[in-house]
């Protein structure tokens, strides 16, 4: 059976447009991205589900809905998107995930990963018979988190994973790209926004699809400066996202943005002014 690919959207939300752009001026970065009246932008929170055989993978889980509403109320939940819903529209259902592999363990990525259990006296994951994956650096990253990070790493978001059993570790990159025996695509590492952020790469009919997590937040930030205020490391985004995206360029790769509320999916092309936007293309133009 061949492999099939679904989009699960978890969420959208809104996040600061000058800590989404850092550095970067306002009158550049909202040519692409409009902010609204606070300053907000619209972020996604695309998920991507792996159907390949007797294997379901999901790769990340938004926020979730565990915290208070305190804390939502920091980032501005819009549309009607859920995790749970968007994975029974396509006709699955949570227990039905075999593998939850996580890029970074941020809360808009690993949130909706683990749930209250049902007293209420607290946690458990969400996907009961899965296996999730994360990688040892970055494990030891986010559970002695730094104190620029601390507010990202949620220990109820991240602990209950281990807690349970169900946390396992790819092996460790010997250089900045690895083909993770345990899984079913490549992996490139990047150390820019996070330690070890994972970046799955999938062969999918033919085509390289690069879910791009946080390395390339939203169309708008192809620009190599264009870098998030949120990357403990910029200096390292810097070279690292050239590198990618100087590859992405060169191999025709489809990058599966997963905070882009308004691009899905892109193609970059080589030009003078270095790597930029060639094509957008809906969801249902890729997968069906």
């Amino acid at each position: 059976m061949p492999m099939n690919l679904h989009p699960i959207e978890a969420g959208n939300f809104k996040l600061d447009g000058g800590a989404m752009f850092g550095v970067v001026p306002k009158p550049l970065w909202s040519r692409t991205n409009p902010a609204d009246s606070n300053n907000m932008i619209d972020i996604a929170s695309r998920c991507l589900l792996i159907e390949n055989g007797d294997r379901l993978t999901l790769i990340d889980t938004g926020m979730g809905n565990k915290q208070s509403d305190k804390f939502f109320g920091y980032y501005c939940p819009w549309g009607n998107f859920t995790l749970e819903k968007s994975l029974n529209e396509k006709g699955f259902h949570k227990n039905d995930i075999t593998d939850v592999f996580l890029t970074h363990l941020h809360f808009d990525h690993c949130g909706g990963a683990v749930q209250r259990n049902k007293n209420q006296t607290g946690y458990e994951p969400t996907f009961k018979n899965a296996t999730y994956w994360s990688n040892e650096k970055h494990w030891n990253w986010a559970t002695k988190p730094n104190r620029r990070e601390k507010a990202s790493f949620l220990s109820e978001n991240i602990l209950p994973m281990q807690e349970s059993g169900q946390l396992k570790f790819v092996g460790d990159p010997k250089e900045y790209f690895s083909t993770a025996n345990e899984l079913d695509f490549g992996i490139f590492f990047a150390d820019g926004h996070t330690e070890k952020q994972m970046i799955p790469h999938i062969d999918y009919k033919g085509k390289k699809i690069v879910f791009m997590a946080d390395l390339l937040p939203t169309a708008g930030h192809l620009p190599l400066p264009f870098v998030m205020g949120y990357d403990t490391r910029p200096l390292l985004t810097l070279p690292e996202k050239e590198m990618f995206l100087n590859m992405a360029a060169d191999n025709d790769y489809y990058l599966f943005l997963e905070h882009d509320a308004h691009n899905p999916i892109i193609t970059v092309k080589h030009t003078e002014k270095g790597v930029r936007l060639n094509e957008c293309f809906a969801i249902d133009e890729l997968f069906n």
